[in-house]
């Protein structure tokens, strides 16, 4: 019995151990995350994405700092605890959110909650608490840090300094929705100067499209004058070959016009000269004619005037 009971005994541990090894195999990685998360955006989702990503089979932890530690150490926030606790819960990666998270990772943090890594990005972060250099330095120490990449060009700070830079903006904009000045923590003259200035925003957005419009006007009013011009360069053009077509037949008409009254008054002309010419011969007979009888008649009066004065003679 107690040969089997020694024979036994060794083989429950073993048994054990396999056990055990089996459990601790088919366990998945136990990560933990930490931050502020004030404002969570896509950067903070990243980080948690890589970090859900670093083992095949990963339960993430999500540690987020209250109120009271964050405004000691970091800073006012923009949302509280509960705010910050609630966007976590929403977030795909998350498979658990632990609130009141500490400052300094510590042995005892790692224990209880059974953390196996702590994944964050290799950046040195100062231990405002003064507790070391690094809020990270013990757990990269026993080797339980995993690197995350932060993603760059997204922040809290980034978003608080965007707010801050169009501050007037977005305290007009809350106004119009009916923000009381009271809610937005402005005075009373700092209301009646932002309404003011709000005032001539919408003066100078209204008259920027006016112009928008008219300058959209003008622009069409330059295409339908290109496009008529166009249309009369090619009118005119036509109606200047038309005139010129028209022009060449008329004088070719006229010009054939002319020569033909020419033709024609030449050719009476010349009819006329010949039959003047006929007339004329027949006037020189009869001039010829009247000529000798003349020179009869001239000498029939002589002779009768000469026997005339013969008698006279006589009687005296």
């Amino acid at each position: 019995m107690e040969v089997k009971q020694q024979n036994s005994s060794p083989s429950c541990n073993s048994n054990g151990h396999v056990g055990r090894a089996e459990e601790e195999k088919d366990r998945p990685v136990r990560v933990y995350a930490d931050g502020i998360y004030d404002l969570f955006h896509y950067g903070h989702a990243r980080s948690l994405e890589q970090a859900k990503k670093l083992f095949p089979n990963t339960y993430l932890l999500v540690g987020c700092c209250n109120d009271d530690l964050t405004h000691k150490y970091k800073g006012k926030t923009v949302m509280t605890e509960q705010e910050r606790y609630e966007s976590l819960r929403h977030c795909r990666w998350v498979d658990e959110v632990i609130p009141d998270a500490p400052w300094v990772m510590t042995e005892e943090f790692l224990d209880k909650h059974q953390i196996d890594y702590v994944a964050h990005d290799s950046l040195p972060y100062a231990d405002a608490s003064g507790a070391g250099k690094d809020v990270y330095e013990f757990v990269k120490s026993i080797g339980k840090f995993k690197e995350t990449k932060r993603t760059d060009g997204i922040s809290t700070s980034d978003l608080i300094m965007k707010i801050l830079k169009d501050y007037n903006q977005y305290v007009m904009r809350n106004l119009a929705r009916g923000y009381t000045r009271k809610q937005l923590g402005l005075s009373y003259v700092k209301e009646k100067r932002l309404r003011v200035n709000m005032g001539l925003k919408k003066l100078q957005e209204k008259v920027k499209r006016h112009q928008e419009t008219v300058g959209e006007k003008f622009q069409t009013v330059a295409k339908t004058a290109k496009i008529r011009r166009n249309i009369w360069v090619e009118n005119a053009d036509r109606l200047v070959a038309g005139f010129l077509e028209m022009f060449e037949e008329g004088c070719h008409k006229m010009g054939t016009a002319i020569r033909d009254r020419l033709q024609e008054q030449l050719t009476g002309q010349s009819l006329r000269g010949l039959i003047y010419d006929d007339d004329f011969e027949d006037e020189d007979d009869d001039d010829e004619y009247d000529d000798d009888s003349n020179d009869d008649d001239d000498d029939y009066f002589y002779a009768e005037s000469m026997e005339e004065e013969y008698v006279h003679g006589e009687n005296k």
